[in-house]
């Protein structure tokens, strides 16, 4: 799992002016009878947090989490050293003086809570398999499953997979038995199929390079002949790429030639890129946000103009949904559409017409718990945007999941309406194991009774896959298994099958 770290940026001080400003602020709040301090302490954080991304509340984490998790982390961009037992010192490099970083931290530790609450569930799941029924692979003991794709092949009809451990790509046949297709430098996590001029069907996969979250560019985008296993037929479209974890295709410049948006989520530095296709069938790289956490993306032409358009999801600190408008000039103008704060861990989006009403609409997750506050969230879950028309969002709905890592929406009963699919790899496994898949079926107008399907024992999911895989003509769901590292509650050994790297939910509508 990528973890959704705080970007080290180089932070200006605060000048005389701003500390001027900072001064009549709070002689303001204070004069309307509110705590000085408090004051104080919110304005510092909205001056130095809120330079690199929206300004949490301390009420989104608990005391403990803020002061000897978050803050440390925070101090060290900022340019402070952090000794044991909760020891700063500012020094020449500091953009932060000692007795402000002080009141900052009391801001947090004042008003945090000292534990958070739990969220209610606005309805309970029912336990069953809803309309599905799952088929698993032979167990095969000697490996231990570390999924990081589940990918159905829509042109071939073949499902692939690969592994974190083995850096390979697996093709499944109809009664899921695996082939090593191919051995590849580091781990697939996204793929497209298409025919090339020859007729030949063609893969494109994108390797992240590390599981690491550090910022080493080893990610590449390799096009292989799925009609052939010979080495020969496979070529390196992009090289010592930040981490990425998607390429979309897309013809950015309307010239004929298909060109790939990359999702370069890196670490510290990491960007969304343009491979552009030039003329003698070369790729030359281009950025379109210099700014790492770009997890996911979708293209389309989304004013209507004639040009292919980008929405991309954040999830690195400055956390959100931007939309990239063709400029038609070999560019994008940029705006951002949805803002979250950088404690929610952005995993997944989806833009789909979910009320009917002829615009897109937006189905957002967050549940990434591998950063610095490794607690449950109230706030995780499922959400639904609908739009408001001029890139205009509003929330309708929320399901929370802890740690929910991915929703996909489809009509899987055949009633007319989208239902959602959910896997949550930070599930609370201690308590609600369940959570881990999800299916909520659509009852009513923005009425979903999520069924809680008994796949928890079966595997830890973290990536999901929607397609017709048996082609009776319903959608089925395929969940990838990745079932050991990044357990972060406490007493936690695995529950669930280490050796399984995939199960298929069966569609038993048709």
């Amino acid at each position: 799992m990528l973890p959704h770290l705080f970007i080290n940026r180089t932070l200006i001080g605060l000048p005389l002016i701003a500390s001027f400003v900072l001064f009549i602020a709070v002689a303001s709040c204070q004069s309307n009878g509110d705590d000085p301090q408090t004051v104080e302490g919110r304005l510092l954080a909205q001056h130095y947090c809120g330079n690199c991304h929206q300004t949490p509340s301390p009420e989104l984490l608990d005391k403990d989490t803020w002061v000897k998790h978050v803050l440390p982390a925070m101090a060290t961009n900022l340019g402070l050293e952090v000794y044991p037992e909760g020891l700063y010192y500012a020094g020449s490099k500091s953009t932060i003086s000692f007795d402000d970083w002080q009141k900052l931290i009391a801001y947090y530790q004042t008003l945090a809570p000292v534990k958070l609450k739990p969220a209610r569930k606005p309805i309970p799941a029912v336990d069953d398999w809803a309309i599905f029924s799952v088929e698993k692979p032979r167990l095969d003991t000697t490996q231990t499953a570390m999924t990081t794709l589940v990918k159905m092949d829509t042109i071939g009809h073949q499902l692939y997979t690969s592994d974190a451990f083995r850096s390979d790509l697996t093709r499944w046949d109809s009664s899921l038995q695996p082939t090593r297709f191919r051995q590849l430098k580091s781990a697939v996590v996204n793929a497209d199929f298409f025919r090339d001029k020859g007729g030949n069907e063609r893969g494109i996969f994108t390797t992240l390079g590390t599981m690491r979250a550090a910022d080493i560019a080893r990610g590449e985008l390799v096009s292989l002949n799925l009609d052939s296993k010979q080495q020969a037929d496979s070529s390196t479209l992009a090289v010592d790429l930040p981490r990425p974890l998607q390429s979309i295709p897309v013809d950015v410049n309307k010239d004929g030639r298909m060109d790939w948006v990359i999702c370069g989520f890196g670490h510290l530095k990491g960007g969304l890129y343009w491979l552009k296709q030039e003329a003698n069938g070369k790729f030359t790289h281009q950025t379109i946000r210099n700014v790492p956490g770009a997890i996911q993306a979708t293209t389309g032409d989304f004013n209507a103009d004639g040009w292919p358009d980008l929405m991309v999801l954040f999830a690195h600190a400055d956390e959100g949904i931007w939309l990239f408008l063709n400029d038609k000039k070999g560019g994008f103008t940029e705006r951002n559409l949805l803002h979250f704060p950088s404690v929610y861990g952005s995993t997944s989006f989806q833009l789909v017409d979910f009320n009917k009403d002829g615009q897109l609409d937006i189905i957002y997750t967050c549940g990434d718990n591998s950063d610095y506050s490794k607690i449950l969230k109230p706030y995780h879950g499922l959400y639904i945007y609908l739009s408001q028309g001029n890139f205009e969002y509003k929330q309708a709905y929320f399901y929370p999941i802890n740690g929910c890592t991915k929703a996909i929406a489809t009509d899987f009963d055949q009633d007319g309406d989208l239902d959602i699919a959910t896997i949550a790899f930070f599930a609370d496994f201690l308590h609600e194991p369940s959570e881990g898949c999800l299916l909520f079926e659509q009852k009513g107008p923005m009425q979903l009774q999520p069924h809680a399907m008994p796949v928890s024992t079966l595997g830890r999911w973290i990536c999901m896959d929607v397609a017709d895989v048996d082609r009776d003509g319903d959608q089925d769901i395929v969940l990838g298994n990745f079932s050991k590292t990044f357990i972060v509650q406490e007493g936690i050994t695995p529950t669930w099958n280490t050796h399984l790297p995939l199960v298929v939910l069966k569609n038993k509508t048709r």
